[in-house]
Formats: structure tokens, sequence, C-alpha cells
């Protein structure tokens, strides 16, 4: 019952806060993931009251079946933006945007927070500063994929952004095992090369290939139905499967052996895509399928935002410089790179703006920098300052440079006259 009641109230809460800022005109993921703040321990969660709100991280920890879905499909979505006709147009571009504005975050981060450790050595250490320069290289799906949902964003710009979020994710799994790698080499003075290169590129290609061939057995099984609610049941079900596997861990002699469940389920939605000539129709359905498990997912992301980060005036110094040096590595290496690949002048001026959201795969690094003892706790502090601000401002950064590239088309006035009329004709029965 206490966990079918915390998802309700997420839910609800998430959709009503949509209403509160639409004034505003904030993403609706801004939106929910303000909804979790306020739902979560630090504000109505600390009344106790059953109901209101997550008396704990705990508690919000215990819905993470859920996050682990939710991104899942999220990946599933992004995924099917690989299309092979779209490729050949666009893939040379997303491949070279896409490593070159993450390795330019790395290098802006590396070096603001080495002249940071000058400064104050005792607060700062190397290893720390490494890790956290490739903590900069993600960037998150979810909120980019929902504000291009949510205002039908389509464009240019909106057709290269989605490719180059995806490999985003590859992209900084590799800078972050190399660095990490190194930051626990100057640690401990040990030199362990099978998890500086061996494992992250195991992880690569096992999650290539678990999703690859997820996503031919899909096609498979999706021709012995006619029925389109049929197809949709096994596309989830899919997912699902698809989740639960890329969860495995486990060692081969030195060698870990790992999934990204992004990646994995990013390959299973590109294979499927590109084999099934039904998939547009069937992610089509799915997408709105799941539109309230996205809901609930940036509620929760929301109530997993520790403002208690705040009350450390290192922390907030180390992560303002974090987030200025991040983004504006994001910008110009973005903006050199598609420039240099020939990109429209608006791609060129909005492209980066749109790939400063920042949560899921940062957060997951975090985690593993715990790896370092007592220096793995001021990263971890330092990313949760980062993904806050991010997660609150990097959506509505996001929509600003859509619209201004014009990949969001204003309503046209014909449309808000109908739906003024409509509402008009509804009040006027009521009375």
């Amino acid at each position: 019952m206490s966990t079918l009641l915390s998802v309700s109230i997420a839910l609800l809460f998430g959709l009503l806060m949509t209403r509160v800022f639409k004034p505003l005109k904030l993403p609706s993921v801004t939106a929910y993931l303000i909804a979790g703040v306020i739902i979560g321990p630090y504000c109505l969660g600390k009344l106790g009251i059953a109901g209101l709100g997550f008396a704990s991280a705990e508690s919000v920890s215990a819905l993470g079946l859920i996050s682990d879905v939710a991104l899942g499909f999220i990946a599933f979505s992004i995924g099917s933006e690989f299309r092979l006709e779209d490729l050949k147009h666009t893939g040379k571009q997303a491949f070279i945007i896409g490593i070159f504005q993450a390795l330019v975050a790395t290098l802006f981060v590396d070096l603001a927070l080495y002249g940071l450790h000058l400064l104050m050595p005792d607060k700062l250490s190397v290893p720390q500063l490494i890790t956290l320069g490739a903590i900069a290289t993600a960037t998150a799906p979810a909120a980019t994929l929902m504000v291009v949902r949510q205002y039908k964003a389509k464009g240019p710009l909106t057709d290269l952004l989605l490719p180059i979020v995806a490999l985003d994710d590859a992209v900084g799994l590799i800078v972050f095992a190399v660095s990490f790698g190194i930051a626990k080499t100057l640690g401990t003075g040990v030199v362990d090369m099978v998890s500086v290169i061996v494992n992250p590129l195991v992880e690569i290609a096992c999650s290539l290939v678990l999703g690859a061939v997820m996503g031919w057995i899909l096609t498979q099984l999706e021709k012995l139905f006619n029925s389109n609610t049929n197809r949709l049941n096994m596309s989830i079900a899919f997912v699902f499967l698809t989740v639960a596997l890329s969860m495995l861990d486990f060692h081969i002699g030195s060698v870990h052996i790992s999934f990204s469940s992004l990646l994995v389920c990013m390959m299973l939605g590109t294979v499927f895509c590109n084999l099934c000539p039904l998939s547009e129709d069937v992610m089509e359905r799915t997408d709105k399928w799941t539109s309230p498990l996205f809901a609930i997912f940036f509620v929760l992301s929301g109530a997993e935002l520790e403002l208690g980060v705040f009350s450390d005036v290192a922390v907030v110094i180390i992560g303002l410089v974090y987030i200025i040096f991040r983004s504006l590595g994001k910008y110009f290496g973005t903006f050199a790179s598609a420039k240099a690949t020939k990109c429209a002048p608006n791609i060129c001026k909005y492209l980066g703006i749109t790939l400063l959201p920042q949560a899921g795969v940062a957060l997951g690094m975090c985690t593993l920098a715990m790896e370092l003892g007592d220096a793995g706790v001021l990263i971890r502090n330092i990313t949760l300052f980062a993904v806050l601000i991010y997660e609150l401002f990097g959506p509505l950064f996001t929509r600003m440079a859509l619209t201004a590239a014009g990949d969001i088309k204003p309503i046209p006035h014909e449309v808000k006259m109908r739906r003024h009329n409509k509402l008009a004709e509804i009040n006027n029965k009521d009375n």
C-alpha cells in the first residue's frame, strides 16, 4: 500500500505542479523536478506525515526500479533516432560533435579545478579534480527527450541533438573509466590497466552486443502478431526484459563484465527501428504509454536531490566553478566542432545550450567515485550540487535554444482561439 500511495502522490503532485508553473512557461520537466524537491526528504517529507511526502532518502530509493525502467524506455526512444537513412545526412556531424564537445568539457573543468586546487589544495586534490572532469562529459538524455516531446520539437537541430545525446553516454563511459583509473593510481600508486582500459571497452562492447541481439529477437517476434496492441505489449515486455538483463554483473578472471542499461536499450531501439518496418508506429504508441512513467521518474529524481550540499561553502564554490566551466566547455566544444563540420549557423549557435542537462549517468559515475574513500564524498556532493542546478535550469535553456533555432514552433493564433472557444463552451455548459 505504501508503495502505491507514494507513486500516486508523486504523479498527482507532479501533474498539479505543471499547472502551477504554466503561467511561467516552464517545461514540464522542471515542474516535475520542483514537485519532487517539495515532497522530498528536505521539505514536506520532514513533517513525517504518511502520504504527504518522502520521509527519507531510503523511501525514495525504494522506488528505484521505476527509475531504472523509465531510463530504459528513454534510451529505447532515443535509439530510434539512429535510423540509417537519417544518419547518412547527420551521422558524421553527430559523431564528431558528440566526441569533441565531451572532451572539451572535460578539459575546461580539469583546468579550472586545477587552478582552484592551487588556491585551496587542502579542499580539492588532483584525483578529485580529474574525476570531476570526467563526470563533466555526461549529458542527461531524459530531460532533453522530454522537452523535445512536450513541445514537439522538429528540425535540423533536434535531428542532430538526439544522436549526440545518445553518443555522449558511450564517450562519457570511456573518459570516466580512464580518468578514474588515473585518479586511483595517483591515490594508491598502483597501476591497473585492466580497470583503466579493458573494463570500459568490455562494458561498451557487451552492451552493444546485448542490445543488438535483443533488438533482432524483438523484430522477429513482432512478425508473429497482426494486432498493434499485441505489438505494443511485446515491445514493452522487451524493454523490461532488456533492462533486467543489463543489470547482470560478474567477473571472468580479472575482467569485470557489466552493462550500461542506457547503451543496451539504445541499441535495442536502434536495431529494432532499422529492421522492423512497423517500428515507427510501435514507437509512437510506446511513447504515449510511457508518459506517466516519465512523469513519476522526474518527480523521484527531484526527491533524490540533496539540498544539504548547500551547507558546505567549499562544495558550493567548487560546484559553481564546475558548473560554469562545464557549461563553457559544452558550448564552445559544440560550437567549434559544429562549425568545423559545416553545420548551419543556428545549430552552431544553439546546439551547445541543449547539452547542459546532467543527471542519471553523472550520478552513476559519482557513485563509483566513492571507491576513493573520503575523497569520493566531496566528488559526490559536488556532482549532486551540479545536478540540482542543471536539472532545474537545463530543461528551460533547452526549450529556449530549440525555440530560438526554430525547432519549436509557436502555437498558431487559430489553434489558440479554437482552444479558448472550446473552454468557453465547457464553462457555459457548467454554468
